[in-house]
């Protein structure tokens, strides 16, 4: 009796074994056919990092800017601090970004800070991040372009040192007003909502 549970135990195994065995070969075998060609790789390396039509968009940002930066610093109600800075925005590596320096005053302080926009082809989304001298951490964001070309709504996630919130939900609005002109504004989703913003920089071309 126990000599044919002990067999009846070693079929189950070698059973269990090959069903396995199988199994894993199948799997490599599905996945040996999903790999494309190495021309259809190429390919879409290619379309990944040529710029376009989306990245062209980017180009309105492009000069020397004056910047008039209003802050509300106890949320979206009241007066808001006014301060003033210089932003230049270049295209970069070969136009697949475009980088932007500005210096100015914030708080009484000397500010300087550095962001890079650029349009990623296979997520298909702009995508941005921005540091500056007013902290050690790094801002990210994604977002999109609306159909007219003159609206940029990105999303992030933004921590606040001074009420000791994480991850705060941040919404930031670029509009295009003219060739000389153009409007970002910040909103603290998380606490105030997207209807009035927490800041709002009005740039205006520098005439050379």
């Amino acid at each position: 009796m126990k000599k044919m549970l002990m067999l009846s135990g070693v079929v189950v195994l070698a059973l269990a074994i090959l069903l396995v065995g199988d199994s894993v070969a199948q799997e490599k075998k599905k996945a040996a056919k999903k790999m494309p060609s190495q021309e259809e790789m190429m390919k879409r390396w290619q379309e990944a990092m040529t710029p376009g039509a989306p990245h062209k968009s980017l180009e309105s940002l492009v000069g020397t800017w004056d910047a008039e930066v209003k802050t509300w610093m106890a949320g979206p109600t009241g007066d808001p601090m006014v301060s003033k800075a210089v932003s230049q925005v270049k295209p970069v590596l070969g136009g697949r970004y475009i980088m932007e320096e500005v210096t100015g005053d914030m708080m009484n302080q000397p500010f300087s800070g550095v962001g890079y926009t650029g349009y990623d082809n296979f997520n298909k989304k702009y995508v941005g991040f921005w540091i500056d001298n007013m902290g050690t951490g790094m801002m990210t964001l994604e977002g999109s372009l609306d159909k007219g070309g003159t609206v940029f709504t990105m999303w992030g996630k933004e921590d606040d040192v001074m009420t000791g919130e994480k991850g705060k939900k941040v919404k930031y609005v670029t509009r295009i007003v003219d060739n000389d002109t153009h409007v970002y504004e910040m909103y603290n989703v998380t606490t105030y909502g997207d209807k009035k913003p927490i800041m709002q920089i009005t740039y205006t071309r520098k005439k050379s």
